[in-house]
């Protein structure tokens, strides 16, 4: 039975004993992380209990399911959680596994993703990419909301982060690997500026993205793959 309790209940003495040494602002703090991982708890639990529904006798589908925004809430939560709580300091994660064949009907788009990225140039189908394209990043936009409302030391959360999101295709009629839709998110914990569009006229690769990013995480490297250098990816001073 002690698998199907809370994870709290295990360090429940522990917890108490750490709110009698800690001030009231830091008591807040513990209650609101306790009261997350309940929360994550929860849902995690109700998902579980959907394996044992009776469903109707069918063909399984093969789009989207119907939680498909729900369970990405709470593999990002998870992940905010495991950053708070300092239990990681690295994580990837894939949004839309390759050659998805998940439609976005929610969106207005009943078509597969996979397909429509081979959409021979044709405007309606390329509207259709740029529909689900923009939803991902809404979804991801909220995941930032909480990174910046969530407090960390001096700071929040995503002041002390490095997010790298995008895509490792431009073009996904081509499988272009040129001119990636990349944004760099997150304060770097000082050693990132955002809220600036920068375009390199000499094309570098991503490669060099990667190596720039290992400096700034002070873990330098002299390569990545085939990486001919660093990127300037610092502001112009006076600019």
């Amino acid at each position: 039975m002690l698998q199907h309790k809370s994870i709290l209940d295990s360090v429940n003495q522990k917890l108490t004993d750490l709110r009698r040494e800690l001030g009231p602002q830091d008591q807040t703090k513990v209650n609101e992380y306790t009261d997350a991982i309940r929360d994550v708890e929860r849902r995690i639990q109700k998902a579980e209990e959907q394996r044992d529904l009776q469903l109707p006798n069918m063909d399984q589908p093969q789009g989207v399911p119907p939680v498909f925004e729900d369970h990405l809430a709470l593999m990002l939560d998870l992940q905010l959680l495991a950053f708070q709580s300092d239990l990681t300091r690295v994580i990837s994660f894939m949004i839309g596994k390759e050659q998805s064949a998940r439609p976005y009907p929610q969106i207005g788009v009943p078509e597969a993703h996979h397909p429509l990225s081979h959409h021979d140039n044709i405007p309606e189908l390329i509207a259709q990419m740029s529909k689900i394209n923009r939803y991902h990043v809404e979804l991801f936009s909220k995941y930032l909301a909480k990174l910046r409302s969530t407090p960390d030391g001096d700071g929040s959360l995503l002041d002390h982060m490095t997010i790298l999101y995008g895509s490792g295709i431009s073009n996904s009629q081509r499988h272009a690997p040129d001119n990636l839709p990349i944004l760099l998110v997150g304060g770097g914990a000082g050693k990132l500026k955002g809220g600036r569009h920068v375009v390199y006229k000499e094309k570098p690769s991503m490669a060099n993205l990667l190596v720039t990013l290992m400096d700034k995480l002070d873990a330098p490297v002299d390569k990545v793959g085939g990486s001919t250098g660093k990127l300037s990816i610092d502001p112009i001073s006076g600019i």
